[in-house]
């Protein structure tokens, strides 16, 4: 017994395959991005230590580090959303 199966049904497949792997590849480039975030920010500043230490101006790869957190951020939620809507 031949089940016939529609063309569309095969591009949806490996377009839905394509969404998560891409979302898996923004993941882990969001968690690198965080984790090289500068460790100077701690706790100790929200319970009374020295809390003007840590406020400078972000420049060079700080700041295109934040930028790209943004972005990474912004596009795994667009990602997650898309692959939830399309299930």
């Amino acid at each position: 017994m031949h089940i016939f199966i529609d063309k569309n049904y095969y591009l949806f497949f490996h377009y839905m395959q394509f969404i998560e792997l891409f979302q898996v590849i923004v993941s882990i480039l969001l968690i690198v991005a965080i984790l090289m975030q500068n460790r100077g920010s701690s706790l100790g500043s929200g319970f009374g230590g020295d809390s003007f230490a840590s406020y400078h101006t972000k420049r060079g790869f700080e700041k295109f580090l934040v930028r790209a957190t943004i972005f990474l951020s912004f596009l795994f939620l667009l990602l997650s959303l898309l692959n939830v809507w399309t299930k």
